[in-house]
């Protein structure tokens, strides 16, 4: 019988924690290493860790925390033969407590497998009611100016909102292809109206994450390839990089900071002149606690295209604050911010519309989720965006809510 890494894991995280209650004096220990080491196990960077364990070590000998994470590192990436030395030290060196022997008697029991990619997967199906599916323009007519003065023109129902309700379906799937950390992940998603069939979307998105370490600092590259259709028909595709940079500051306990760098080319299929580049920098600061989860990004945007676009390139801002935490029965709620600005560089289209383009959008969400099952949860979803820009034709409001199911592997 072979222990699958699914319980493995587990067991290494018990030990983590366990180490530093069997460390002699805290106080005096490089935090420094054994913390880097500790992000590097939850990060899936076993090899890292077992390099920054073993350094640990080295300076610490009598360090069994070190010692119990190494030894279950080794065993995760199937080094048998070095997972029982280190068992032998521990028992001999220090004293485990009962649950610890047990643990390692029961992982010898079963051996240490050779290391196996750790797969995730999820499906998520759903039904939805969707206030303005074509996000048509909030007011029912439009003001033209001319050298002649202004003049008013009534929109046509095209152009007014449309209200449907809508069946999802997703998935998504995540799988270790290195032992050191690397991910593959591939993201499906597909949207059929019930009555407003030509803004049907779909989306295929996969891509590879990859950890790395520079020091104390922390680095997550990311590149994609997306492809997304409308009303059935292919209508862009989309390739991204982005880089996600941890710095060592002195911030508070659970809390971390990060900045993020990104690239994104998008071509249309069925558009000319469309095409752009859009790069993006911002700060992300997390907080994590028992329950609790919190976070705020703000950025600058840069979306660049040629001049033949209407608008041509634009830059803006945005924005980002999440809350989250546990509720009673079961429940998890979240809450959602989101602004995003854009400022044109030219006229939207000269001679017709003369005006340079500022858009603020702002949206908000709130979710509830609750477990009905093992790896399956209920989820309800209410979502509303507020559109303002100086350009009438383009300003909407929308609303949606949608209940869905998901079930996680």
């Amino acid at each position: 019988m072979r222990i699958p890494v699914r319980r493995v894991l587990p067991a290494m995280l018990a030990l983590l924690l366990a180490g530093r209650a069997l460390a002699q004096d805290g106080s005096d220990l490089p935090r420094d290493l054994y913390q880097d080491a500790l992000q590097s196990i939850a990060e899936g960077r076993r090899n890292d860790a077992s390099s920054e364990l073993r350094r640990l070590i080295d300076k610490e000998p009598l360090h069994a925390g070190a010692w119990l994470d190494l030894a279950m590192t080794q065993c995760a990436l199937g080094h048998g033969d070095e997972a029982e030395r280190l068992f032998a030290v521990i028992e001999t060196r220090f004293a485990p407590n009962a649950d610890m022997l047990r643990l390692i008697a029961e992982t010898r029991e079963a051996g240490c497998a050779a290391w196996r990619p750790l797969s995730t997967y999820s499906l998520t199906a759903g039904r939805g009611i969707d206030q303005n599916v074509n996000q048509g323009a909030s007011r029912s007519n439009y003001v033209l100016d001319t050298p002649s003065g202004p003049i008013e023109y009534a929109l046509s129902s095209d152009f007014l909102p449309h209200h449907d309700q809508y069946t999802m379906a997703g998935g998504d799937a995540t799988r270790e292809l290195t032992p050191n950390g690397t991910l593959g992940f591939a993201q499906f998603l597909a949207r059929r109206n019930d009555r407003l069939h030509r803004y049907d979307s779909a989306s295929l998105f996969a891509g590879v994450d990859t950890p790395w370490r520079f020091g104390r600092w922390t680095l997550r590259t990311t590149g994609s390839l997306g492809a997304v259709s409308l009303g059935g028909h292919y209508y862009q595709r989309q390739a991204q990089l982005q880089a996600r940079v941890g710095p060592p500051l002195p911030l508070p306990r659970g809390m971390q900071f990060n900045l993020l760098a990104g690239a994104t080319r998008t071509e249309f299929q069925t558009l000319e002149n469309f095409d752009s580049s859009t790069y993006e920098l911002r700060g992300l600061l997390t907080w994590r606690g028992e329950g609790r989860y919190a976070s705020a990004s703000l950025g600058r945007l840069e979306d660049r295209s040629s001049d033949q676009r209407p608008g041509g390139s634009r830059r803006g801002w945005y924005g980002n604050v999440l809350v989250r935490r546990a509720l009673p029965l079961g429940l998890t709620g979240e809450l959602a911010y989101t602004a995003q600005t854009w400022n044109g560089s030219l006229p939207y289209s000269a001679g017709v519309i003369d005006a340079v383009r500022r858009q603020v959008t702002q949206s908000a969400r709130a979710t509830l989720s609750y477990p009905v099952a093992k790896n399956q949860l209920l989820q309800l979803e209410g979502r509303a965006v507020h559109n303002r820009e100086n350009i009438s034709i383009f300003q909407y409001n929308n609303r949606q809510l949608q209940l869905s199911w998901q079930w996680q592997y």
